[in-house]
C-alpha cells in the first residue's frame, strides 16, 4: 500500500492512530479536505486505497454541503467502478451504506459514550476482523446510521450494537463501514469536544461535564482500541496490496 486518499470532513477527524502507523510506513497520503473546498482528483486509479472519515454534517444535507453529491460519486467510482479498497468511519460509513444502496436514518436513541459492539459469527472468516474477540468496546459518537443494507446480496454485516444493527459491513470483499470511531488517539476527544455539534450531542445524551468523564473513559480504552487499530491497520495494508 503506497498511495492512500483521505476524504475529511473536518480537519480534527482523521485517520488518528491509523494515519500514524502509514506515516511510519511511508505511505503517501493525499488529504482532500472537502470542508475547505478542495476537489476529489478526477483519476482515482493511483490510489491503492481510499479512507473516509466522519464529520459534523449527514449525508442528507446536499443543499448545505454540495460536495457530498460529488463524494458520493467518487466513492461509488473508487468502491464499486474500480473495486479497490475502501475504509469509511462514522460518516464515511454512512456515506459507503448510502452509496450501496442503504438509507440513513436518525439513531433512537443516539449512540455516545464507550460502548460494546457485539460481533457475529461473520467475522470469523473475514480478512480485516477475524482475530477480533467477540466483543470490544469502542468510542461512539453517532446520532445517524445506516439500514435496509440487507437488500444488497454483496452486503455482509459483521458486528452490531444494541442500538446499531450496522456497526460493521463489508461490501463485496474490499470495502468497510464501520460506524464506531476505533481510530482514535489519546487527544481526540478533547479536540473534538471543542466543535459546536458534538459538544451539544454530547451534553445532550450524557449531561454537563460530559466531555470530562468521556475524555477520562476513552483514555482508559485506549490501549486495547489503539491495539484493534494496529490489527484493523496491518489486515487492511495486506487487502490494499
Amino acid at each position: 500500500m503506497k498511495e492512500v486518499i483521505i476524504l475529511q470532513h473536518i480537519k480534527i477527524e482523521d485517520p488518528g492512530y491509523i494515519k500514524d502507523l502509514m506515516f511510519k510506513d511511508n505511505v503517501n497520503l493525499t488529504t482532500i479536505e472537502l470542508d475547505e473546498g478542495e476537489k476529489i482528483p478526477k483519476d482515482l486509479k493511483k490510489f491503492d486505497a481510499m479512507f473516509c472519515m466522519g464529520g459534523p454534517m449527514d449525508t442528507w444535507m446536499e443543499r448545505d454541503y454540495p460536495w457530498l453529491i460529488e463524494e458520493k460519486k467518487k466513492i461509488k467510482e473508487f468502491v464499486i467502478n474500480l473495486k479497490k479498497p475502501y475504509l469509511g468511519f462514522c460518516l464515511g460509513c454512512q456515506l459507503l451504506g448510502e452509496v450501496v444502496g442503504g438509507k440513513v436514518v436518525k439513531s433512537k436513541p443516539s449512540e455516545i459514550g464507550i460502548l460494546d459492539i457485539d460481533f457475529i459469527k461473520s467475522k470469523n472468516n473475514d480478512q480485516l476482523f477475524s482475530t477480533f474477540p467477540d466483543k470490544i468496546k469502542s468510542l461512539q459518537w453517532h446520532s445517524y446510521e445506516v439500514i435496509n443494507l440487507e437488500k444488497n446480496k454483496d452486503v455482509t454485516l459483521l458486528a452490531s450494537s444494541a442500538v446499531t444493527k450496522y456497526q460493521i459491513f463489508r461490501y463485496q470483499k474490499h470495502a468497510y463501514g464501520i460506524q464506531f470511531h476505533i481510530e482514535i488517539k489519546d487527544t481526540t476527544v478533547n479536540e473534538w469536544g471543542c466543535v459546536p455539534e458534538y459538544k451539544l450531542a454530547l451534553e445532550k445524551e450524557l449531561g454537563s461535564g460530559a466531555l470530562e468523564k468521556f475524555d477520562l473513559a476513552a483514555r482508559e480504552n485506549m490501549s486495547n482500541m489503539n491495539k484493534y487499530s494496529q490489527i484493523l491497520y496491518n489486515n487492511f495494508k495486506k487487502l490494499a496490496e
